[in-house]
């Protein structure tokens, strides 16, 4: 699979583990969570392959978020994204990292 980041933030994480933009720090056990879910998201052949990985909690989205796929990050933390195919490839496209905590408000 292929991973593209839909905001310049989430691409800073991944790459160097850090941010500029102040409104995205996270603490660094989230961050390097996060990049070892971008790494599990790269390594998978098809989205079905998440699927077995239970500590993901992978599931699809319902509602206003209809199209929108996540994975945990931990506990606290999830990664939303979209999965598209082109091709014989599927693009996975990171749109946000959000803490869970504060999705119902």
């Amino acid at each position: 699979m292929y991973v593209i980041f839909d905001k310049e933030y989430l691409q800073e994480l991944y790459e160097t583990g850090k941010t500029n933009d102040k409104k995205h720090r996270f603490q660094p056990d989230v961050i390097g969570k996060y990049r070892k879910r971008i790494e599990t998201l790269l390594d998978a052949k098809r989205i079905e392959d998440l699927f077995t990985i239970n500590s993901l909690n992978y599931e699809v989205l319902k509602g206003d978020k209809a199209g929108i796929s996540s994975i945990r990050v931990n506990k606290q933390y999830r990664i939303e994204f979209t999965v598209t195919s082109k091709g014989a490839d599927t693009v996975v496209t990171v749109c946000n990292i959000l803490e869970l905590s504060n999705h119902y408000k």
